[in-house]
């Protein structure tokens, strides 16, 4: 796989994370009793953040190594900040303004660190001159 297109994949899984947080279901919502907690607030970062995945990839894939890796540090942080905040069963709102649970934390965590050995490990794309 390549960094191009594992921004990509994960342009259309945060694209498609931050829509379906605009709809009901038990997964992803605006409810305590979601999985997920996602306001709309969170849904818009996700879908801002499956804008700049789908960028990198499609408009400068000789950059997404690094977008990958810089985007997996944050997100990472975003979920030990967020963990040491509000802890395994808490809830509130991370800077301020990012509605994160427990679970939210332990998926910032894995995806940051998902995201972060992806920018390491895939291979570079090939650039046309």
């Amino acid at each position: 796989m390549t960094t191009r297109t594992a921004a990509i994949i994960f342009g259309i899984a945060f694209l498609a994370v931050g829509l379906l947080g605009y709809t009901n279901n038990p997964i992803i919502a605006d409810s305590e009793t979601a999985m997920f907690h996602a306001d709309s607030v969170h849904s818009i970062v996700h879908i801002v953040s499956g804008v700049l995945f789908l960028l990198f990839g499609l408009a400068a894939p000789g950059s997404a190594r690094g977008f990958l890796k810089l985007f997996g540090i944050i997100y990472f942080i975003l979920g030990v900040w967020g963990l040491a905040q509000f802890g395994t069963a808490g809830m509130g709102k991370l800077l301020g303004f990012l509605h994160v649970n427990g679970a939210d934390n332990f998926l910032h965590i894995g995806l940051g660190l998902l995201i972060f050995l992806a920018g390491v490990f895939a291979r570079p794309p090939q650039l046309k001159p």
